[in-house]
């Protein structure tokens, strides 16, 4: 079994450039290119996981953490859907090798819609074989927090530039800043259907106090291809990381 290596790669210039944390395990291909969620990094229950997987299986695996987030540079108010796609398309295109299935988690999954879109206008030399979707927070600085706020929060994150909202997976608030939802508006998906051009896969907790089931249900309408499998966890939360939860992900990665 080979090991997981850690490398790096600089993005952007100038007071937005930062260094990217990257972990590469070679293998053959497909591979495995996993985009982990909000405030979430490389060294998660999911991610070791499929990484542990691919070393067991032979197949290649690269995980990285976006800006200001686990072992990259950048800080992580500065983050936007935009910066975070520019860090995903640099380590894919840096470090990927032949077809990749993009596994994506909550945030990860809009990248990983984004991240295969810039890879089709930039002609790109790897391929994707396919996605798989874990609880995909598609649009989610919209459709998921911002049409939610309540009128105080928005007051404050358009006059202060940002709110500290309260989370359940961690002791510290997670700052959403104004840039943040403005930059979000500009990488919108669920407005049309959605062109993967490669097989989907998703799967979805209906206990996910993050991203309701029926957001799941509204992406797999707009992806345009048929063949697109929606599995409904009906006891499964937003992390989707028990045992019996690695089992499905590993399984919906083993098709490709």
């Amino acid at each position: 079994m080979s090991e997981s290596i850690l490398r790096s790669i600089d993005v952007g210039t100038g007071p937005a450039a930062r260094r990217i944390a990257v972990r590469i395990r070679d293998g053959a291909a497909p591979g495995l290119f996993w985009l982990g969620g909000f405030k979430s990094d490389m060294r998660g229950t999911k991610a070791e996981a499929l990484d542990r997987w691919a070393g067991e299986h032979g197949r290649s695996c690269i995980r990285f953490d976006y800006s200001g987030h686990g072992e990259s540079g950048g800080d992580f108010v500065d983050g936007t859907i935009g910066r975070w796609l520019e860090d995903s398309i640099a380590v894919f295109e840096g470090f990927a090798k032949g077809p990749q299935v993009l596994v994506g988690s909550s945030m990860g999954g809009w990248l990983a819609l984004l991240l295969l879109q810039a890879l089709k206008e930039r002609n790109t030399t790897g391929s994707v074989a396919g996605l798989v979707l874990i609880a995909p927070a598609v649009d989610f600085t919209e459709e998921l927090m911002w049409k939610n706020f309540s009128a105080d929060v928005k007051r404050q994150i358009e006059t202060e530039g940002s709110w500290q909202r309260p989370s359940q997976y961690s002791e510290s608030a997670y700052p959403i800043t104004g840039g943040l939802i403005e930059d979000g508006r500009k990488h919108l998906l669920l407005g049309g259907l959605i062109e993967t051009g490669c097989p989907v896969r998703i799967l979805q907790g209906v206990q996910d106090p993050d991203v309701p089931w029926q957001h799941a249900v509204e992406l797999s309408s707009r992806l345009a291809r048929d063949d697109v499998v929606l599995t409904l966890v009906k006891d499964g939360d937003h992390r989707l990381s028990r045992p019996e939860d690695i089992e499905r992900l590993t399984a919906a990665v083993a098709e490709f």
